[in-house]
């Protein structure tokens, strides 16, 4: 599932976004944003739309582009 951290990363990078920011827009740990974004572990699915709608609150097309990597790489890998 290493894709979330891999969409959730290119997102951050390409919108400018800081790990900081994210985490306290869905009052989580940077620390978790981080190991997401450095593929250590994987966001659990509930995790994974609470990372849109962090996004979302912070930049809405960052959002759609977060879900757009992430379930484009999902029908890839099918």
């Amino acid at each position: 599932m290493a894709k979330a951290g891999r969409a959730l990363k290119q997102v951050l990078e390409t919108y400018g976004i800081p790990q900081n920011q994210l985490a306290v827009a869905m009052n989580v740990t940077r620390s978790s944003i981080h190991r997401w974004v450095y593929e250590i572990s994987d966001p659990a699915g509930d995790a994974v739309l609470d990372i849109r709608k962090g996004l979302r609150s912070i930049n809405p097309e960052a959002a759609a582009e977060f879900a757009r990597l992430y379930w484009e790489e999902d029908e890839l890998s099918s």
